[in-house]
């Protein structure tokens, strides 16, 4: 184990971000001096739960966060501070509704039936101005904007500070582009195991907006920040692998696409739970103006609208682009790095426990033709999404009992409190009646 003390003094390490993602997705820290962090590490650093997005009350007792010494990571554009992930507890037991630990309650299920998955992230987002009301780039006007070489190129100094930071952490980021919305942007790197892409994930978004502050920008990954444009999506690539990471046991060179039935037994069990599943991928009012969206401005969404699969068909909800892995088109910008992980392993998990069919693979455009064929289709709000999760006895039970009732209590009160909005629609719509 990693002794953070000596890892501060062999990096000039001068304070640690103790950081953990609570559910609603927020990073909380405590910032803690490195002449303290011998403590932090055997004890960990103390926080009142109902401060933070937990389903907890003031009368709780302390949480404490206790660093991952393997995840720790020296910020890049501030060498003094490092952030480390966390695991929470409380009166010395897991805190069960902690994200974190519910991916880790999954990968222990995987480990049990001897499998480990691996995944990578396409994390979108955009640059936007301080206040919030319009992209950072008044020339990146294109209908058609992706990959614009001109428009990536005014964002450079962003962009490669990012990417300069992870070629020096180790992530192997291969390739940074324009995406389909105006101001939108899309980094790739390094698929690995479950948990280090989860942490990875929490720190990329911390990274992003830290540096874009930096540069007087503002970035977000809101899943719809503008109506007409494409909105930020977080598509999973996923593998199971044997217990010492060395076998893909998705790839099949005789199966179909390359895929192994293990592998569409997975993909059966994430189309079984997809509306379920949405909860967690979709998790806020903002998901469903993206997920069946009318077209965008570059003439597509991008976006899913049906539970369906194909093979390099960006149109489904799921797609197999290569051999040996599936990509998972439905998360968006707003979804927990650890729920996203631990739900999909879950619903991969059950439908390799009951060897689920997925059914026919569908290889045709699901935006024009999709009327020809009878699919299901996904949640429209998140009110749906979260009462289909609390219908999905299996999906909620691999996940635990006292996560999903903080869960669905936290965003059943987050609809309910956007429900209680008055807009300028409705009274536009309706103050003459």
């Amino acid at each position: 184990m990693t002794k953070l003390s000596k890892f501060a003094k062999d990096r000039g390490i001068r304070y640690f971000l103790i950081s953990f993602t609570d559910l609603r997705g927020a990073q909380r820290s405590k910032l803690v001096p490195a002449a303290a962090i011998d403590g932090m590490q055997a004890e960990g650093a103390g926080f009142a739960g109902f401060a933070t997005h937990l389903d907890m009350t003031p009368a709780d007792p302390d949480m404490f966060a206790l660093p991952d010494p393997d995840s720790v990571i020296q910020l890049p554009w501030r060498p003094e501070v490092a952030w480390v992930a966390s695991d929470l507890y409380m009166a010395g037991q897991p805190v069960e509704q902690g994200p974190r630990w519910v991916l880790k309650r999954q990968i222990e299920a995987a480990a049990k039936r001897k499998l480990r998955m691996k995944s990578g992230v396409e994390a979108e987002y955009h640059l936007i101005t301080p206040d919030g009301t319009g992209i950072s780039d008044p020339r990146d006007l294109d209908p058609k904007p992706c990959y614009d070489q001109a428009a990536v190129m005014r964002r450079f100094d962003v962009i490669s500070q990012i990417c300069d930071a992870m070629l020096a952490l180790g992530w192997g980021p291969y390739q940074n582009d324009h995406e389909d919305a105006n101001g939108q942007f899309e980094m790739n790197w390094d698929y690995a195991d479950a948990l280090v892409t989860a942490d990875r994930h929490a720190f990329f978004r911390f990274m992003v907006k830290s540096v874009a502050e930096i540069h007087g920008l503002r970035a977000t990954f809101m899943p719809k920040p503008f109506a007409e444009l494409t909105g930020n999506g977080c598509h999973i690539h996923v593998s199971l692998w044997s217990p010492d990471g060395k076998t893909n046991l998705f790839a099949d060179k005789k199966g179909e696409l390359g895929l192994s039935r293990r592998a569409y037994h997975f993909l059966g069990g994430l189309l079984g739970h997809a509306e379920g599943l949405c909860a967690l991928t979709n998790p806020t009012v903002n998901s469903y103006k993206r997920l069946n969206a009318p077209v965008t401005a570059s003439g597509a969404t991008w976006a899913p609208n049906s539970i369906t699969y194909a093979g390099n068909n960006r149109t489904h909800m799921v797609r197999i682009p290569d051999p040996g892995r599936l990509e998972l088109r439905l998360a968006d910008g707003a979804a927990n790095p650890y729920l996203l992980q631990a739900g999909v392993l879950a619903a991969g998990l059950d439908g390799l426990a009951h060897k689920t069919d997925p059914g026919k693979r569908l290889d045709l455009n699901m935006y024009s033709e999709g009327h020809r064929v009878k699919a299901r289709s996904l949640p429209l709000y998140l009110l749906d999404a979260l009462r289909a999760f609390g219908r999905d006895k299996t999906l909620t039970a691999a996940l635990g009992g006292d996560f999903t009732a903080a869960y669905l209590k936290l965003k059943t009160a987050e609809w309910d409190d956007y429900a209680r909005h008055l807009t300028d629609w409705e009274r536009e719509q309706t103050l003459d009646c």
